[in-house]
């Protein structure tokens, strides 16, 4: 006798996304890829973030559930698509990025396994020079000396629900999101936990348009900026945040 099959759970991934017309195309392929491959029911989520292009459009005819959401805050958007999302399982990414084939599918593993409350990817950008070489090194020792990943966050949607979803700070949302997940697996006894067979393939759009050493750039010319707001003086830092994330649209 044939033992009973286990209906996979539904998954609902979230996607940011704020003008990327450009971009929300190949972001949903990468999905329906990953889809397909997981073989269950997925639902796909467009965070439409003050967007003035034909983001919203083209999410549409692609398949996706469209909401709309205001805020100047990544992770109130985050919190949006999760409040939306009709799955029990959870998996983030932004709409520039991409994820790889087995991606739904290891999470799903992960977490049935009962050993994980959620966790995060490893992340590769698209292209290399030099300088992105040297930020994905440091990026990785910051990912491996913390266990903080970050990138593609998988979690239940009873999870992020028990943890007040993301941590709504304008940035380094994802850091302290991580550290709240992890926290909150230790008290039951799961871990924090990273894809190991796949990954999150990084989008080098502002790269590519303001250059590959933008970010140490950045962190020489607004070294005062970020000094201030170690101390709590945040209203140069904001204007900055706005400035690379919020209003860009390259």
């Amino acid at each position: 006798m044939k033992g009973k099959s286990v209906k996979k759970p539904r998954v609902t991934v979230v996607v940011p996304a704020h003008n990327e017309e450009k971009y929300v195309g190949r972001c949903i392929a990468s999905i329906k890829e990953s889809a397909a491959q997981y073989g269950g029911e997925t639902e796909i989520v467009i965070v439409c973030n003050r967007c003035t292009d034909r983001t919203a459009r083209l999410a549409e005819s692609l398949g996706a559930k469209v909401v709309f959401n205001e805020d100047r805050c990544i992770a109130k958007v985050r919190n949006c698509g999760i409040k939306a999302a009709e799955g029990s399982i959870i998996l983030t990414i932004d709409c520039d990025n991409r994820m790889t084939p087995g991606t739904i599918k290891e999470a799903v593993y992960l977490l049935r396994t009962g050993k994980y409350i959620g966790g995060g990817a490893p992340m590769r950008f698209e292209r290399y020079s030099f300088p992105l070489r040297l930020n994905d090194l440091l990026c990785r020792a910051s990912f491996r000396l913390t266990g903080l990943w970050c990138g593609i966050f998988w979690a239940e949607k009873k999870t992020f629900e028990a943890v007040g979803g993301f941590t709504e700070l304008k940035a380094m949302e994802d850091a302290a999101t991580a550290r709240k997940l992890k926290a909150f697996g230790r008290a039951q006894g799961k871990n924090y936990g990273v894809l190991r067979k796949n990954l999150l393939i990084n989008s080098t759009r502002k790269y590519d348009d303001l250059g590959d050493w933008l970010y140490f750039k950045l962190m020489i010319r607004n070294a005062g900026t970020l000094i201030k707001a170690a101390f709590g003086h945040k209203d140069g830092l904001d204007k900055l945040l706005d400035e690379m994330f919020y209003d860009y649209n390259g």
